[in-house]
């Protein structure tokens, strides 16, 4: 399945988050770099630029693409040219299909 073709659909309060299969067949659609973290369930990268320019460029295209799919990463940029990225649905405190969606099309950049 080619995620980056999808956009992120609005979930609800109280929706399950993906199970474990799930999150196992998702997983295997982004760059291996993802990687899972807990409590609660999310995908989380970090990304190292040449300098702190090329650094905060990455992230006005990750908001680009997070404010067009309207679903926003925690990003946290540190060491002057490291930035961390963590995916996961605030409202069902779980990993979502738009967590890979996002996740796909960041990787793309």
């Amino acid at each position: 399945m080619d995620l980056t073709k999808k956009n992120c659909v609005p979930c609800r309060v109280g929706e399950p988050p993906l199970t474990k299969p799930e999150i196992d067949r998702y997983i295997k659609e982004v760059n291996p770099e993802w990687k899972l973290g807990f409590e609660p369930e999310k995908l989380v990268r970090e990304f190292e630029f040449k300098d702190f320019n090329e650094a905060v460029n990455f992230i006005n295209k990750v908001a680009k693409i997070a404010e067009t799919e309207g679903h926003h990463p925690n990003i946290c940029l540190h060491n002057y040219r490291k930035v961390n990225l963590e995916l996961w649905t605030h409202k069902i405190g779980g990993l979502h299909e738009n967590d890979f969606i996002l996740a796909s099309k960041i990787d793309k950049l």
